[in-house]
């Protein structure tokens, strides 16, 4: 085994070892530690998991990687994410932390006072959690494919094994403190390579001032025009309509704004107080990652290039992280023009390399030259963000059905240990679901993490703002919007990947006057709004008590709920 190998098994036992020993140490008896981690988690912890939650491997993996292919449209994916997490913190946390409850779908039953309403939000949460962890568990079979030897498919077994374990024997308890475990560990792995790169290219070694305050960004430019590509920070490039890219973006950051996985964390702080106290240190914390990422992207984009472009194919294949990489398939060399020498071109018939988006973080270290340790490190952090995302997205899943449904609608007088018991079965059958859709992707990483983000945003965002800010949307309102919202999104992403999703030969359609398909949430959300909006205008107004719940839930002192706590 190389040395490389030695440090990835070395620290991915260590931490996954550690991950085991806190899933274990906190797991939990009740419904409360199970769903909330009886709401007892400090305000820093809570937003160390928060982060950690948020960044999932695609922030980790894929979104370096995005911006270094796709140069200046790369950052709908950093501006969207980072900009629906504000937009979170501001508009809806603490509102939703003042109303008291478990869940996503518990808020809308609840202020909708619709036993519809809230299966409609369960199913909702359920898909929108199915598709996210099918991009975490892609994301753990590239690291372990690359870094242990495995098969990608055997990867993603072990990382269904793995979470399943933590989950299903603490819950958000024990979830709560293993992401505090991983965020330490990602953020140390991403910071790292990006500070020894800084240095290596610029003399700088604080990323982000190597990227405004040094040449190398016009340095990238000149490199790209000269390889007949359009300039790195070109805007609307690489044939992307303005418009997608806007629908891309505030789909990304209403999709943030309203995943069920992310809001629950304000749930598990002792008091509204806490739960912005908790959204500011998990600001601060992602920040730490989202500044550098596009520093990241630029010296990887760098890097690569220098190192493959015009070299010879024997003298390339030669290189360790090159043969490594090509063992997996997610790198791949072709002679086109027979002449031995490896050409980047923007030109499908002329390129002769192809790299998968999701490998470009993973292999940076490793074309920068930097020691196996840091390489180790990094494949940790690439499975530490993975697993701490997918935990609670398996959560979600388990809470909806053992909770919303199960409980509030099938069986309202199951016992603790019964729905206790209906949770766990149910994280048991969402990771095998997760770890189909891993081994069979309909994406890269960041690609079906941003279909998730979609669903969310056509589903959730509209009912929960309406639902705070808007006494006046009822229970028809809400359902027609996030039916319509939720099913046009569905539908349209099958019909644009239908050659993925559904075998055909090309897209059933190719696009919505313009918006792609991970812009595509965008006018779901729309319609949500519009409908919930005017549906409620049309139809009776909601009880009395409900439009008090409302006005009681708006004001921002006070840490006592709006509503009843507990079950």
């Amino acid at each position: 085994m190389s040395q490389v190998g030695i440090w990835t098994t070395i620290l991915v036992v260590l931490s996954f070892g550690a991950y085991l020993y806190i899933g274990y140490m906190n797991r939990v008896r009740d419904t409360k530690g199970f769903y909330v981690a009886g709401q007892g988690v400090p305000a820093i912890a809570n937003g160390a998991a928060t982060a950690a939650d948020w960044m999932s491997a695609a922030s980790f993996i894929s979104m370096a990687g995005l911006i270094s292919v796709m140069g200046y449209n790369g950052t709908v994916y950093l501006m969207g994410w980072t900009g629906g997490y504000v937009l979170l913190a501001l508009l809806l946390a603490p509102y939703l932390r003042k109303f008291g409850k478990y869940t996503v779908p518990d808020f809308v039953g609840d202020r909708y006072y619709s036993q519809v309403a809230r299966t409609v939000a369960a199913i909702a949460a359920i898909f929108v959690s199915l598709t996210y962890v099918a991009g975490q568990m892609r994301g753990v079979g590239v690291v372990f494919s690359r870094f242990l030897g495995l098969d990608i498919n055997w990867g993603v077994v072990v990382g269904m094994v793995i979470v399943a374990f933590f989950a299903i024997l603490g819950g958000m308890k024990g979830i709560t403190w293993t992401q505090v475990a991983q965020y330490s560990v990602l953020i140390v792995a991403f910071l790292i390579p990006a500070i020894a790169i800084a240095m290596q290219l610029t003399g700088n070694p604080i990323p982000q001032l190597a990227f405004v305050f040094s040449d190398i960004v016009p340095r990238l430019n000149q490199i790209q025009v000269d390889l007949g590509f359009s300039e790195y920070t070109q805007p609307f490039s690489n044939n992307r309509q303005m418009i997608d890219i806007f629908a891309i973006t505030f789909a990304l950051m209403i999709g943030t704004a309203g995943l069920p996985h992310v809001i629950v964390r304000f749930y598990t702080v002792p008091s509204v107080r806490a739960a912005r106290y908790s959204a500011g240190w998990a600001l601060l914390f992602i920040a730490l990652l989202y500044t550098s990422a596009p520093a990241l992207a630029v010296f990887a984009r760098y890097n690569l290039i220098n190192t493959l472009n015009g070299k010879s194919l024997e003298e390339v294949r030669q290189l360790s992280w090159v043969q490594s990489w090509e063992a997996t398939g997610l790198l791949e060399f072709d002679d086109k023009n027979g002449n031995g020498t490896v050409t980047l071109s923007p030109s499908a018939d002329k390129n002769e390399i192809r790299i998968d988006n999701d490998i470009i973080v993973l292999a940076t270290p490793e074309v920068a030259d930097l020691a196996p340790f840091v390489i180790g490190l990094v494949a940790a952090g690439g499975l530490a963000a993975a697993l701490s995302t997918a935990s609670g997205l398996l959560l979600v899943v388990s809470s909806s059905v053992s909770h919303d449904i199960y409980y509030r609608l099938v069986n309202p007088n199951a016992s603790e240990q019964q729905r206790l018991l209906v949770g766990r079965i149910m994280i048991g059958i969402a990771v095998i679901f997760a770890g189909y859709f891993g081994i069979n992707p309909p994406g890269f990483v960041a690609e079906v993490v941003a279909f998730a983000f979609g669903l969310a945003a056509a589903s959730f965002f509209p009912i929960i703002i309406l639902g705070i800010f808007d006494k006046r949307t009822n229970n028809i309102g809400a359902i027609v919007g996030m039916s319509v919202g939720l099913g046009f999104t569905m539908v349209m992403i099958m019909l644009m990947r239908s050659v993925q999703l559904l075998g055909t030969d090309a897209p059933i359609v190719s696009d919505f006057f313009g918006i792609s398909a991970q812009g595509i949430g965008a006018v779901g959300a729309l319609l949500n709004f519009v409908l919930a909006w005017g549906v409620s205008r049309l139809t009776a107004a909601p009880p009395q008590h409900i439009q008090e719940l409302v006005e009681m839930v708006r004001i921002p002192r006070g840490a006592g709920a709006a509503a009843a706590h507990g079950d």
